[in-house]
């Protein structure tokens, strides 16, 4: 029987490249890898569903969900995860300095509904008291201006939100003191560049973000695979089989850099880095499988209900296919 040719589109991560290279085959089928950025992917997929297999937002993919029109079906393979302590920027210059103090501000975001902005606010509203109603919200392109919200959205009256304005982005409305802060997953360029009067909210973010994991065990997904639902229809056996290759696959790449000999990636310290995240976080410190997830996952399907994103609480079993939800054991 011949394999399925099929696109899995993901990002350049060392957990996909043993899959990438070979490393690691995916049951009965001859992949065509692309390696992305997740907007590109996401754009793409929610669009018009143009990769069998890839890497989706798991907020995208939950209205989806909520909405009945996902055109994927989901696969508890998690590439990418952060900690949203650095996601949130600030105008030092504004008396801002304690997460409180954001009430009332306008703060920017490239889209209302991406998953690092649903995890920011649900930080800011468990752990220091600001509802998403409290903040004025500008959405705009962080670098390019124009982005529009890739699925349309029906947010709660109390939440209010402005357009940047045309041929404007985020990161310059920022450092010209437009806007208060951004939220966003990636590092505004202005930042970047050492722009004055703009910094992260939290000062020692890798602390702050330790200290969360501590006190919560919460360490935040922000994608997902997915499997294009069609293909699972007709090939009930592929999401299962895309968990196992890209467990192998995460198991090779961990394996690769616990090898000290040579650092694999271009870091300094990275085998301190990765002795104290197994020490905080336990030896499997980027888990994926559903039992292993259904906490964080209930927590964020929480807050996108609350944040009304999803018009309806979805449950975490909802969001996979159900050959993924349990595994053979021997």
């Amino acid at each position: 029987m011949s394999k399925l040719n099929l696109s899995i589109a993901v990002g350049p991560y060392d957990r996909m490249q043993p899959l990438v290279e070979g490393d690691v085959q995916l049951d009965g089928v001859d992949p065509i890898f692309m390696a992305l950025e997740p907007e590109e992917i996401f754009f793409r997929a929610f669009r018009g569903a143009q990769f069998d297999i890839c890497e989706l937002s798991l907020s995208s993919f939950t209205v989806q969900t909520a909405a009945g029109r996902n055109p994927y079906v989901g696969v508890p393979v998690f590439p990418s995860r952060a900690f949203r302590h650095t996601s949130i920027c600030i105008r030092t210059d504004r008396g801002i300095r304690a997460p409180a103090d954001l009430k009332g501000r306008r703060i920017g975001v490239p889209e209302y509904q991406l998953t690092a902005c649903v995890w920011a606010r649900a930080l800011l509203q468990d752990e220091y008291g600001v509802k998403p109603s409290d903040i004025i919200w500008v959405r705009g392109g962080l670098e390019q201006a124009g982005r529009p919200e890739k699925i349309s959205l029906n947010l709660p009256p109390d939440i209010r939100i402005e357009s940047a304005p045309e041929g404007v982005t985020l990161s310059a409305m920022l450092e010209a003191g437009e806007i208060d802060g951004i939220i966003a997953p990636r590092i505004p360029s202005c930042m970047d560049r050492g722009a004055p009067n703009i910094d992260w909210l939290f000062p020692d973010p890798t602390s702050a973000a330790s200290d969360f994991y501590r006190r919560t065990k919460i360490f935040p997904i922000m994608h997902l695979l997915g499997v294009r639902r069609t293909l699972a229809e007709q090939h009930p056996w592929l999401p299962a089989a895309a968990l196992k290759a890209f467990e192998q696959s995460k198991a090779v790449a961990l394996a690769r850099l616990r090898d000290t000999s040579a650092t694999k990636v271009t870091l300094p310290f990275v085998e301190e880095q990765m002795r104290a995240a197994r020490a905080l976080m336990g030896e499997d410190y980027w888990p994926y499988g559903f039992d292993a997830n259904k906490a964080v996952l209930e927590k964020f399907l929480h807050h996108h209900h609350a944040q009304g994103l999803s018009p309806r609480l979805v449950a975490a079993e909802e969001l996979f296919h159900p050959t993924t939800l349990e595994s053979h054991k021997i």
